[in-house]
Protein backbone atom coordinates (compact mmCIF):
# COMPACT_ATOMS: atom_id res chain seq x y z
CA UNK A 1 0.00 0.00 0.00
CA UNK A 2 2.62 2.55 0.88
CA UNK A 3 4.68 1.36 -2.18
CA UNK A 4 1.84 2.20 -4.14
CA UNK A 5 1.13 5.69 -2.55
CA UNK A 6 5.10 6.61 -2.80
CA UNK A 7 5.11 5.53 -6.85
CA UNK A 8 2.06 7.46 -7.20
CA UNK A 9 3.83 10.51 -5.55
CA UNK A 10 7.12 9.91 -7.90
CA UNK A 11 5.07 9.88 -10.81
CA UNK A 12 2.70 12.81 -10.43
CA UNK A 13 4.84 15.02 -12.84
CA UNK A 14 6.06 12.31 -14.84
CA UNK A 15 5.12 10.05 -16.97
CA UNK A 16 6.44 6.68 -18.94
CA UNK A 17 6.45 6.17 -22.99
CA UNK A 18 6.30 2.73 -24.64
CA UNK A 19 7.70 3.00 -28.50
CA UNK A 20 6.05 0.55 -31.01
CA UNK A 21 7.18 0.34 -34.49
CA UNK A 22 4.10 -1.11 -36.59
CA UNK A 23 6.27 -1.14 -40.17
CA UNK A 24 8.45 1.51 -40.80
CA UNK A 25 11.87 2.58 -42.79
CA UNK A 26 12.95 3.17 -39.32
CA UNK A 27 13.53 6.78 -40.12
CA UNK A 28 11.38 7.79 -37.65
CA UNK A 29 12.75 5.63 -35.07
CA UNK A 30 16.24 7.56 -35.20
CA UNK A 31 14.60 10.75 -34.64
CA UNK A 32 12.70 8.88 -31.19
CA UNK A 33 16.46 7.94 -30.16
CA UNK A 34 17.55 11.21 -30.74
CA UNK A 35 14.94 12.34 -28.26
CA UNK A 36 16.80 11.09 -25.57
CA UNK A 37 19.94 12.06 -26.54
CA UNK A 38 22.14 15.33 -24.36
CA UNK A 39 21.24 17.50 -27.14
CA UNK A 40 17.45 17.09 -26.37
CA UNK A 41 17.47 14.61 -23.59
CA UNK A 42 13.17 14.27 -22.35
CA UNK A 43 14.14 12.71 -19.38
CA UNK A 44 14.84 16.49 -18.15
CA UNK A 45 10.70 16.93 -18.36
CA UNK A 46 10.66 13.28 -16.14
CA UNK A 47 9.49 11.58 -19.90
CA UNK A 48 10.57 8.39 -19.67
CA UNK A 49 10.46 7.03 -23.51
CA UNK A 50 12.07 3.20 -23.02
CA UNK A 51 9.24 1.41 -20.90
CA UNK A 52 8.45 -1.78 -22.45
CA UNK A 53 5.46 -2.66 -20.40
CA UNK A 54 2.28 -1.06 -22.03
CA UNK A 55 0.19 -1.83 -18.83
CA UNK A 56 2.18 0.68 -16.84
CA UNK A 57 2.73 3.05 -19.88
CA UNK A 58 1.20 6.50 -19.86
CA UNK A 59 1.62 6.95 -23.73
CA UNK A 60 1.97 4.57 -26.68
CA UNK A 61 4.53 6.75 -29.31
CA UNK A 62 3.86 4.29 -32.58
CA UNK A 63 5.63 4.87 -35.75
CA UNK A 64 4.66 3.55 -39.32
CA UNK A 65 1.81 2.28 -41.19
CA UNK A 66 0.07 -0.67 -39.78
CA UNK A 67 0.76 -4.01 -41.46
CA UNK A 68 -1.06 -6.80 -42.11
CA UNK A 69 0.31 -8.14 -38.27
CA UNK A 70 -0.35 -5.26 -36.79
CA UNK A 71 -3.76 -5.26 -37.31
CA UNK A 72 -5.07 -7.12 -34.18
CA UNK A 73 -2.20 -7.01 -31.99
CA UNK A 74 -2.31 -3.24 -32.28
CA UNK A 75 -5.77 -3.16 -30.30
CA UNK A 76 -4.55 -5.29 -28.10
CA UNK A 77 -1.68 -3.46 -27.33
CA UNK A 78 -3.92 -0.35 -26.89
CA UNK A 79 -6.28 -2.26 -24.50
CA UNK A 80 -3.09 -2.68 -22.41
CA UNK A 81 -2.32 0.31 -21.80
CA UNK A 82 -4.62 2.35 -18.66
CA UNK A 83 -6.70 5.15 -18.97
CA UNK A 84 -6.36 7.62 -19.96
CA UNK A 85 -5.07 6.15 -23.10
CA UNK A 86 -3.00 8.51 -24.96
CA UNK A 87 -1.76 7.55 -28.59
CA UNK A 88 0.88 9.75 -30.78
CA UNK A 89 1.11 8.65 -34.34
CA UNK A 90 4.89 10.14 -35.38
CA UNK A 91 5.85 10.25 -39.26
CA UNK A 92 3.86 9.91 -42.57
CA UNK A 93 3.47 6.68 -42.52
CA UNK A 94 1.44 7.15 -39.37
CA UNK A 95 -0.32 9.55 -40.16
CA UNK A 96 -1.45 8.91 -43.51
CA UNK A 97 0.60 6.29 -45.07
CA UNK A 98 3.51 7.74 -46.56
CA UNK A 99 5.32 5.93 -49.32
CA UNK A 100 3.76 2.42 -48.32
CA UNK A 101 -0.02 4.08 -49.11
CA UNK A 102 -0.29 1.87 -52.14
CA UNK A 103 -3.12 0.01 -53.45
CA UNK A 104 -3.30 -3.77 -53.42
CA UNK A 105 -0.72 -3.89 -50.85
CA UNK A 106 -0.19 -5.15 -47.23
CA UNK A 107 -0.28 -1.62 -45.79
CA UNK A 108 -3.75 -0.12 -44.25
CA UNK A 109 -3.05 3.62 -43.32
CA UNK A 110 -4.22 5.31 -41.51
CA UNK A 111 -3.24 4.52 -37.55
CA UNK A 112 -6.54 6.33 -36.90
CA UNK A 113 -8.34 3.55 -38.22
CA UNK A 114 -7.54 1.02 -36.04
CA UNK A 115 -7.18 3.12 -32.18
CA UNK A 116 -8.09 6.76 -31.43
CA UNK A 117 -4.90 8.78 -31.96
CA UNK A 118 -4.61 12.34 -29.14
CA UNK A 119 -1.69 13.88 -31.69
CA UNK A 120 0.00 13.26 -35.22
CA UNK A 121 3.32 14.32 -36.09
CA UNK A 122 3.51 14.42 -40.08
CA UNK A 123 7.02 14.90 -41.41
CA UNK A 124 9.55 12.13 -43.10
CA UNK A 125 10.68 11.80 -40.39
CA UNK A 126 9.59 14.71 -38.21
CA UNK A 127 12.24 16.68 -35.86
CA UNK A 128 13.21 15.38 -32.79
CA UNK A 129 12.31 18.77 -31.29
CA UNK A 130 8.42 18.57 -33.20
CA UNK A 131 8.34 14.90 -31.26
CA UNK A 132 9.15 16.66 -27.91
CA UNK A 133 6.78 19.00 -28.19
CA UNK A 134 3.46 16.69 -29.42
CA UNK A 135 4.62 14.39 -26.46
CA UNK A 136 4.81 17.52 -23.97
CA UNK A 137 1.47 18.45 -25.50
CA UNK A 138 -0.28 15.66 -24.70
CA UNK A 139 1.06 15.78 -20.70
CA UNK A 140 -2.32 17.66 -19.52
CA UNK A 141 -4.24 14.47 -20.89
CA UNK A 142 -2.01 12.56 -19.15
CA UNK A 143 -2.54 14.16 -16.03
CA UNK A 144 -6.39 15.27 -16.37
CA UNK A 145 -8.28 14.46 -13.11
CA UNK A 146 -4.87 12.92 -11.67
CA UNK A 147 -5.07 14.26 -8.22
CA UNK A 148 -9.17 13.23 -8.31
CA UNK A 149 -8.03 9.83 -8.94
CA UNK A 150 -5.52 10.01 -5.98
CA UNK A 151 -8.13 11.50 -3.86
CA UNK A 152 -10.75 8.64 -4.33
CA UNK A 153 -8.18 5.95 -3.63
Amino acid sequence: MITDKLKNFVRRKSFHVTYVDTGSCNGCSIEVLATICPRYDIEQYGIFVHHPNPREADVLLITGCVTEQWKTKLKELYDKVPEPKVVVAIGACACSGGIFDQEGKRTHPPLKNFIPVAAEIPGCPPRPSEILDAILGVAPIVFKDYDKKEANK
